[in-house]
């Protein structure tokens, strides 16, 4: 079993080394002061002047001077390659729930790393990006959102489940990654979901994070 090398009973913010940007960084800092960084993660918080409470990877995109301007105990090098390293921070970090920046926008495979790596995680992750926010459906949600938000939902496996305050409800709906997906749906009133299986993100604007944070650190664990 990974140790944790953060264990925190307050939400954390993971910054990774892609897009950022700095207002959604700051609205992260804001819900979650706690800061880890993945990676390259770690120049982009002295670009800010943040000090991060630690820097986990391979070390592969974190630069010379990065590292000689973080105190060496807060850089943890895992150099194996079998996992991304926003894999290995979620592995190694626990929380009530993450906010991670910097893992929507730019590479599109980064960003389809990052929706596979929070689908697997068994606690709440929420990847805030400047347009977007994306989190894994736990079993039961339920979500205040305005009506008419943007709700969609993509799968990452087969699943299927049933919903309430959509416009157009998944009921006796089977998703798949290569057949139906749910994206572009509509919030009609209070919005609550049960899904029959893990695999489902959901991604809607980032006006909905303090929504959503609340839906996610009440609702059941995966």
């Amino acid at each position: 079993m990974t140790d944790f090398l953060i264990d925190s009973p307050e939400n954390i913010t993971l910054l990774g080394g892609g897009e950022v940007s700095e207002p959604c960084l700051k609205i992260a800092l804001m819900r979650a002061p706690l800061l880890i960084c993945a990676d390259g993660g770690g120049d982009v918080a002295l670009k800010y002047g943040l000090k991060p409470g630690a820097v986990i990877g391979d070390f592969d995109s974190l630069s010379a001077s990065a590292r000689a301007n973080l105190p060496r105990d807060t850089l943890h090098h895992i150099p194996e390659q079998d996992s991304t390293d926003f894999e290995k921070c979620l592995a190694r970090v626990r929380a009530p729930l993450v906010l991670a920046v910097g893992f929507l926008g730019a590479r599109l495979d980064h960003q389809l790393a990052a929706l596979t790596a929070i689908t697997a995680c068994s606690r709440p992750v929420v990847l805030l990006g400047a347009e977007d926010i994306a989190f894994a459906l736990p079993p039961e949600i339920s979500l205040a959102l305005p009506p008419d938000s943007r709700f969609s939902l993509y799968p990452l496996a087969p699943v299927t489940g049933r919903s309430k305050g959509l416009e157009w409800p998944i009921d006796g709906l089977t998703f798949t990654p290569a057949g139906r997906i749910g994206t572009s749906n509509r919030v009609t009133g209070p919005v609550h979901l049960q899904m029959d299986a893990p695999g489902m993100v959901a991604i809607t604007p980032p006006e909905a994070l303090d929504a959503v944070i609340a839906a996610l650190t009440a609702a059941p664990a995966k």
